[in-house]
C-alpha cells in the first residue's frame, strides 16, 4: 500500500491546491491508494491525470468531477502593487513558499515557482491577488511537467519542515515560560493562599503538558 500511494503521488501535479478535497497531494494519494477516494479529483491533472491513476489502480477511467473542479490552463498568482499592504497573508498561505515580502512591504510572486494552487486569493484581505492563465490552450499536464511537479513536491516538503520547526520552536518558548512560572510559584509558596496557589500551579501545568505534546508532534 506504501508504494502504491507513492507511485500515485508521483502521478499528481503537486500543485498542493486542496481542490481534490484533501490537505495536500499525498493525503489524496493515500486515499486513492485506500480505495477512500475517486481518481477523478485532480482538476490540475486534468482528464490526463485521471488516465494515469486508471492505469495505477486499476480502475475505469473517469469524468473529471465537477464538484471538484474543471480543467483548465496553468495559472499564475499576480499581485496588484497598487492595493497590496504587506499583510503577509498570503506568504504564510502559499503551500511551496513562492510568495516573498516583509510585513507593510509589497509581495511579490516567483513566477516560476507558482504552483496555480489559488490558495493565496482567499487569503488577501484586500482582493489584491488575481490568477492569470499562462499556458493558452494547454490544461492538465500538458501545462505541467513531471520536473516541474518534482520541484513543487520539494518546495512543499521545505515548507511543512519549517512551518513543524516553528511549532516545536514555539512550544519549547511556552514550556520555558510556564517552568519559570512554576519556579516563580515555588518561591512565592510562602506568600500565596493554598488553594490559590494550587489553582495557578494547575493552569501552569496544563499549558506545560500542552508546549510538550507539541514539541513530540
Amino acid at each position: 500500500m506504501a508504494e502504491l500511494t507513492a507511485r500515485i503521488d508521483a502521478a499528481l501535479p503537486q500543485t498542493q491546491c486542496t481542490r481534490c478535497g484533501y490537505v495536500d497531494c499525498r493525503a489524496y494519494a493515500e486515499a486513492v491508494a485506500h480505495g477512500e477516494a475517486g481518481i477523478n479529483q485532480c482538476p490540475p491533472g486534468g482528464s490526463e491525470g485521471v488516465a494515469r491513476l486508471a492505469a495505477l489502480t486499476g480502475r475505469p477511467v473517469l469524468p473529471l468531477s465537477v464538484e471538484h473542479g474543471q480543467e483548465g490552463p496553468r495559472a499564475l498568482a499576480v499581485i496588484d502593487e497598487a492595493w497590496c499592504i504587506g499583510c503577509t497573508l498570503c506568504i504564510k498561505a502559499c503551500p511551496v513558499d513562492c510568495i516573498v515580502g516583509a510585513p507593510k512591504q509589497m509581495h511579490l510572486i516567483v513566477a516560476e515557482q507558482c504552483t496555480g494552487c489559488e490558495l493565496c486569493v482567499p487569503a488577501c484581505p484586500v482582493d489584491c491577488i488575481s490568477m492569470r492563465p499562462v499556458t493558452g490552450e494547454q490544461t492538465g499536464w500538458s501545462a505541467w511537467s513531471p520536473a516541474q511537479a518534482d520541484a513543487a513536491r520539494d518546495r512543499y516538503g521545505f515548507h511543512q519542515f519549517k512551518a513543524e520547526r516553528e511549532l516545536r520552536d514555539n512550544a519549547a518558548r511556552l514550556q520555558a515560560k510556564a517552568e519559570a512560572k512554576l519556579a516563580d510559584l515555588a518561591a512565592a509558596s510562602k506568600l500565596t493562599a493554598p488553594d490559590d496557589l494550587e489553582r495557578k500551579r494547575a493552569v501552569i501545568q496544563a499549558a506545560l503538558a500542552r508546549a510538550r505534546a507539541q514539541r513530540q508532534c
